[in-house]
C-alpha cells in the first residue's frame, strides 16, 4: 500500500500544484482585466460563463473522472489496448458533443443576452463558444492521462490555457478600452485560443507514448452508449452547480435590478470577485479529486471495500488541511486580499467585495470537500448518489436565493447565503454515502476539529501583522500553520511515506507492504560512527584470537 499512496499523493500532488500556478496565473491575469474592463464589463463577461459551463457540462463535464476510472480498470487488468481503445471511442462521441454544444452557443448568444438584460453579450457569447469543442476534447485527453497514471500533461496543459490567454486578452481589453462590449469580446476570444492552445498540447503529448501492438484478433472498441451510460451520472454531478449558476446570472440580476439600479455591476463583484477568491481551495483541492478517482477504483476492483474507504478518508482529510486554513484567511483579512488582487475597485464596491468574500469563506471550503467526496463516489460506482446530492443542494439554493435576494438589506448577500447553505447540503449527502464505517466517520470529526484549531491559530498569529501587508500576514499565519501541523502532528509517518525513515526493528521500512524489517537492530552511537551490539558470539571470536596470538 506505500506505493499506491505515494503515487496517489505524487498525482495530487501534481496536479494541485499545477491547478494552483494556473490559478495564481488566472488571478495576475484577472486583475488588470478587470481594471480594464470595469464593473459593468466584469459582470459581462461573468454572465457568459454560466451557459458555457452547463454546454461544458453535456459535452464533457465528468469525462476525466469516468473515463479514468475506466481506463484504471483496463490498466490493472494489463489490458493496454482497452485503453486505447477507450480514448478514441471518447474522443469520437465527445468531439461530436462539443461540435454541436459549440454551434448551440453561437445561436442562442442572441436570445440569451436578450434573457439576461445585456445586449452588449451577445458577441461575448459567440466568441467563447468554440471552447466547448477544445474542451471536450482536453477532458478525453486529460481522463486518458489520469487513468495511466500520468497526472503531468493536466497539470501542463492548465498551465498552458492560462500563459497563452494572457498576452491576448490584455492586449485586446486595453486596445477596445472605450468600447466595453468589444473589449469583452475579445478578451473571451483569448480564451478560445488558449484552450485550442492546451488540445493540441496534449494531441501532442498522447501521439508520443508508446504504440501498443494490436493482437491478432482486434478487439470490438467500446459502445458510444456504455460511455454515455458511465458518463452521464458523473456530468450530472459535475453540472448541477453550473447550471445553478446560469440560473444566478438571471435570478440576481433580474430581483436585484427591481430596487438596485447597479445590478449587473453586483453580480459582477459576487460572481468574478468573491465566488472566484472563495472558490481557489476547491481549485488547488482538484488534484485530489483527481487522484482519487483511479486510486479508489482500483482498490474496489481488488474488492478490498474498507481499504477503499480509508483512501476516500485520507483524501477529504487531505481537502479539508488546504482548504480550511484559506478559509480562516479570507475570514480574518478579506479587505487585503480584495486591495491586493482588485485595487480598481474602490468605495462602496470595494465594502460591498469584502463583505461577499467573508459571507462566501466557508462555503469555498465546503465546496473543496464536496468536490473530493463527488470524485470518491465515482471512484466507488456510486455517481448517481453523488449527482443526486448535487441536484438537491442546487435546488435548495435556488429556493433560498429566490426568497433571500427579494430583501433590498440582504440584496446579493442573499445568495452567498444561498450558495454556503446548499454546498454544506452536498457535502452532508456525500458524506453520509462515502465513508460508511462508524470509526472512520469519528476520526474524521477529529481531523476536523483539529484542523479548525490549526486555522484559527494560524489567523490569530498573523492578526498583529494586520496593519503592515496582507501578504505579510499570509506568510506568518502560513509558518504558523506548519508549526500548528507539526505540533498536533496532523499526518503520521504512516500517511506521509516521505515524511518516514528507514528503520531497523521496530520500526518500518518504506516498501511495498511496509513490513518489519529481519535482522538485528543497529544501535547508533550518540556521535561518530555507529557501534555494533556485542553477542557472545563475538566475544568467544575475540578470546580465541588473543589466544591464536599468544602461542
Amino acid at each position: 500500500m506505500e506505493r499506491a499512496k505515494g503515487s496517489f499523493l505524487w498525482g495530487a500532488a501534481v496536479v494541485s500544484v499545477g491547478g494552483l500556478l494556473a490559478k495564481v496565473l488566472g488571478a495576475f491575469y484577472r486583475v488588470p482585466l478587470m481594471n480594464a474592463l470595469g464593473g459593468e464589463g466584469a459582470g459581462v463577461y461573468q454572465m457568459v460563463y454560466p451557459l458555457y459551463c452547463l454546454l461544458l457540462t453535456f459535452s464533457s463535464a465528468g469525462v476525466p473522472a469516468a473515463l479514468s476510472r475506466l481506463v484504471a480498470q483496463a490498466e490493472a487488468a494489463g489490458d493496454a489496448l482497452r485503453s486505447r481503445l477507450l480514448l478514441r471511442r471518447a474522443l469520437a462521441l465527445f468531439s461530436l458533443l462539443g461540435l454541436l454544444g459549440s454551434a448551440a452557443m453561437f445561436f442562442a448568444a442572441r436570445p440569451m443576452s436578450a434573457l439576461q438584460g445585456a445586449p452588449a453579450a451577445v458577441w461575448a457569447y459567440r466568441a467563447l463558444a468554440p471552447s466547448v469543442l477544445f474542451v471536450s476534447v482536453i477532458a478525453c485527453f486529460r481522463g486518458w492521462f489520469q487513468g495511466r497514471g500520468r497526472f503531468f500533461p493536466t497539470a501542463l496543459s492548465e498551465v498552458a490555457e492560462q500563459l497563452v490567454k494572457i498576452a491576448p486578452g490584455l492586449y485586446f481589453s486595453h486596445l477596445f478600452r472605450g468600447d466595453m462590449p468589444q473589449a469583452v469580446a475579445f478578451s473571451l476570444l483569448a480564451v478560445t485560443v488558449s484552450e485550442a492552445a492546451a488540445a493540441l498540447l496534449l494531441f501532442a503529448l498522447a501521439a508520443g507514448e508508446r504504440q501498443v501492438r494490436a493482437p491478432l484478433f482486434r478487439p470490438a472498441p467500446p459502445k458510444a452508449a456504455y460511455l454515455l451510460r458511465v458518463t452521464l451520472p458523473v456530468a450530472v454531478a459535475a453540472g448541477v452547480l453550473p447550471l445553478s449558476n446560469m440560473l444566478d446570472s438571471v435570478l440576481i440580476v433580474r430581483i436585484v435590478g427591481g430596487y438596485a439600479e447597479n445590478a449587473t455591476a453586483l453580480y459582477g463583484l459576487y460572481a468574478g470577485g468573491a465566488q472566484a477568491l472563495a472558490g481557489l481551495p476547491a481549485s488547488v483541492c482538484y488534484g485530489l479529486a483527481a487522484a482519487s478517482v483511479p486510486a479508489v477504483a482500483a482498490l474496489r476492483a481488488a474488492g478490498k471495500a474498507h481499504e477503499a474507504e480509508r483512501k476516500v478518508l485520507f483524501a477529504l482529510k487531505c481537502t479539508l488541511f488546504i482548504a480550511l486554513p484559506a478559509a480562516a484567511f479570507f475570514l480574518a483579512f478579506p479587505r487585503g486580499v480584495c486591495a491586493l488582487l482588485y485595487p480598481a475597485v474602490a468605495g462602496a464596491e470595494r465594502e460591498t467585495l469584502v463583505g461577499l468574500l467573508r459571507v462566501s469563506a466557508v462555503g469555498g471550503a465546503l465546496l473543496a470537500g464536496a468536490q473530493t467526496l463527488s470524485a470518491c463516489l465515482t471512484g466507488l460506482g456510486r455517481p448517481r448518489v453523488a449527482a443526486l446530492a448535487f441536484t438537491v443542494a442546487a435546488g435548495a439554493k435556488l429556493l433560498l436565493e429566490a426568497g433571500l435576494l427579494q430583501l433590498p438589506q440582504l440584496s446579493v448577500f442573499g445568495a452567498a447565503y444561498a450558495a454556503g447553505a446548499s454546498y454544506f447540503i452536498a457535502l452532508f449527502l456525500n458524506l453520509v454515502y462515502s465513508i460508511k464505517e462508524r470509526g472512520n466517520r469519528l476520526r474524521l470529526l477529529g481531523h476536523a476539529g483539529k484542523f479548525a484549531a490549526m486555522a484559527a491559530i494560524a489567523a490569530a498569529a498573523a492578526l498583529p501583522l494586520r496593519g503592515v501587508h496582507v501578504l505579510a500576514c499570509l506568510a506568518a499565519g502560513g509558518a504558523a500553520y506548519l508549526l500548528a501541523a507539526f505540533a498536533f502532528r496532523a499526518f503520521s509517518a504512516e500517511e506521509i511515506p516521505l515524511l518516514r525513515r528507514k528503520g531497523y526493528g521496530h520500526h518500518r521500512r518504506i516498501g511495498y507492504k511496509g513490513g518489519r524489517s529481519v535482522g538485528r537492530r543497529r544501535l547508533r552511537a550518540p556521535f561518530g560512527r555507529a557501534r555494533r551490539a556485542a553477542h557472545g558470539r563475538d566475544r568467544a571470536r575475540r578470546r580465541r584470537a588473543r589466544a591464536g596470538r599468544a602461542l
